[in-house]
């Protein structure tokens, strides 16, 4: 990822939260040198300094067949917005786009054991729906079972991540404050997310 300086990240740490907080995310795999590409919700998971991305394919998606012996770019990226030049005290100011991206590469190992690929089930249930828990485990072992079948669940221990936080820091401050005052009375959910950062800044 291009990253100018004035636009990186300043903690590891705020990268991981972003990817938590928006984690319906696409991966993205080489098949024969020509990508392809599935969206997906992800698991991020820390241990002994290791960051992990859980996730499952339809059995289906022969993206699955790639992922073990390549390396997966995953694409976390949600909150953007169009920034117009009449914010700005320069006339001669062209619109740009203002956005926040990280992008985790690594690569896959399958989960090949039904109790391994139950547990996945149940930790994505738990992260977005945990009342759903309930409903879940009233479910027959047969039913869940032709679930199981039916996917390819597997876990991307990420290798490098790489993140870009693009919201008018290289504007003066009155005017960020423009744009983020007019973002935020936006209907649109993603730009009063951006308004929010420039807001942080």
């Amino acid at each position: 990822m291009y990253i100018p300086k004035q636009f990186q990240f300043k903690e590891e740490a705020e990268k991981i939260a972003f990817m938590k907080q928006y984690s319906f995310a696409t991966i993205v795999t080489t098949k024969a040198g020509l990508p392809i590409a599935t969206q997906l919700p992800f698991i991020l998971t820390e241990s002994n300094g290791h960051l992990v991305l859980t996730a499952h394919f339809a059995l289906a998606n022969e993206q699955a067949k790639y992922i073990e012996e390549n390396t997966s770019l995953v694409i976390f990226s949600a909150p953007h917005a169009y920034v117009s030049p009449v914010h700005y005290d320069q006339v001669e100011s062209v619109p740009t786009w203002d956005y926040v991206s990280v992008h985790a590469y690594g690569k896959a190992k399958i989960v090949q054991e039904e109790a391994a690929k139950m547990r996945v089930l149940e930790h994505l249930i738990l992260f977005f729906e945990p009342g759903y828990l309930e409903q879940w485990n009233t479910l027959s072992d047969q039913f869940k079972k032709g679930m199981m079948k039916g996917i390819v669940a597997f876990d991307l221990e990420v290798s490098e991540l790489q993140g870009q936080k693009k919201i008018s820091q290289n504007k003066t401050e009155r005017e960020r404050a423009r744009i983020a005052d007019y973002l935020e009375k936006s209907e649109d959910s993603s730009e009063k997310a951006i308004a929010d950062y420039i807001r942080k800044l």
